[in-house]
């Protein structure tokens, strides 16, 4: 252990944590949960993610940083209601991580979500993010002084340095909600929220629309940048048994409201970087550290999600659609940089964000069918 990989590690958890965990709470409220679910969900994502990273890093001897899946969150707040509601995206998330373990064990399914066209991920992504990426503008349009407030921090702390930007924005909307808003009324529980353990239900629509769609988006946005942050940073693990075992800890969370965690890619630079200490054999104490930060949050779960849920919904969207300001323009700029590959990329993208619902079936799946079947015209004409 050094000085140099404890604050690395404490300041990849807190933005970890601080970045997107309104996110987290949004998706989870957006497909039914209530108050105590999405309680219970984060408080098991936060355990679930840091005592994998915990857990891998010590076993490797390498800065393996874990998250819970943010894009997948996002998908989750743009689906909307489901039928069968919370009970059937729990089911959902259980199959998602059952897909992520197979993923890892066995390879065809692994190369067969690589061989997903990135310009169609990427665009399915861009999409789903759309709508929180817009909050900000209407932040501004119903509560005009208080989004301004926060938007202004984002931008004058981002000239500074980019990585502190959300995380003062979420401090600035805590002060600006508690100056604003009567909590007298709001109780915030104990320190140890409650586990709410919830049967799980399998429906079509849920299977469709959230399932596939969470395990495209947590192998393509997540998994996968994950390895290459690693591999840039001079780590070579083999992607197979940290999918797995992304995969398990994600089962584990499942039933308690948690959708998926999985390896850390932003997060994951800063403990696997040279600011964690110059040697890079010693780094992984880094991600051991922001693990056991990811333990202390999940103790402060209660907390955070009754303070969003006495919060105006508005202000909470905004400070997530920053936060994904920069996933969504990557994933934009993505699906747009191949020429051959852009008219089937546009039209996944426009109908993902239309959110459309067939069926009961969200619209990130149906957009991944559209593009996919544009894609595939293009190839044919050109054979």
């Amino acid at each position: 252990m050094s000085l140099s990989a404890l604050a690395a590690g404490l300041l990849a958890a807190f933005v970890g944590f601080a970045s997107s965990f309104a996110v987290v709470v949004a998706g989870l409220r957006g497909v039914g949960a209530t108050q105590a679910e999405a309680a219970s969900g984060l408080m098991a994502l936060s355990l679930s993610m840091g005592l994998c990273a915990i857990y891998l890093s010590l076993r490797l001897k390498q800065p393996i940083s874990v998250a819970w899946s943010t894009p997948g969150a996002a998908l989750l707040a743009s689906s909307g209601a489901i039928e069968g509601g919370f009970a059937a995206a729990v089911g959902a998330f259980i199959l998602t991580a059952l897909a992520i373990i197979v993923a890892g064990l066995w390879k065809p399914l692994g190369r067969a979500v690589a061989a997903i066209p990135a310009p169609l991920a990427n665009a399915m992504l861009a999409g789903v993010l759309l709508s929180l990426c817009l909050a900000p503008v209407q932040a501004v349009r119903q509560l005009p002084a208080l989004a301004l407030a926060i938007i202004v921090t984002w931008a004058v702390v981002a000239k500074v340095n980019r990585l502190y930007a959300v995380p003062a924005a979420v401090l600035v909307t805590i002060v600006l909600i508690a100056w604003t808003t009567d909590l007298s009324t709001t109780t915030f529980g104990s320190l140890w929220p409650e586990p709410v353990f919830v049967m799980p239900q399998l429906t079509l629509s849920a299977v469709v629309g959230i399932a596939l769609p969470l395990f495209i988006v947590t192998m393509a946005s997540q998994n996968i940048p994950g390895i290459a942050v690693l591999k840039v940073n001079g780590y070579d693990p083999a992607p197979g048994p940290l999918f797995t075992t992304t995969g398990i800890f994600s089962l584990i969370a499942a039933p308690f409201g948690g959708h998926a965690v999985n390896l850390a890619a932003i997060t994951a630079a800063l403990c696997a970087g040279s600011d964690a200490h110059p040697d890079p054999r010693r780094r992984y104490w880094a991600a051991v550290v922001a693990g056991l930060a990811y333990v202390v949050f999940g103790l402060l779960a209660g907390a955070a999600t009754a303070f969003i849920s006495a919060s105006p919904p508005i202000l909470i969207e905004a400070v997530a659609g920053l936060a994904l300001l920069g996933a969504f323009g990557s994933a934009l700029m993505g699906a747009m940089q191949d020429m051959r590959d852009r008219e089937a990329a546009v039209i996944c993208f426009l109908v993902t964000a239309s959110g459309v619902n067939l069926f009961g079936i969200s619209g990130a799946f149906w957009g991944l069918v559209a593009g996919g079947a544009i894609h595939a015209l293009g190839r044919w004409r050109v054979r």
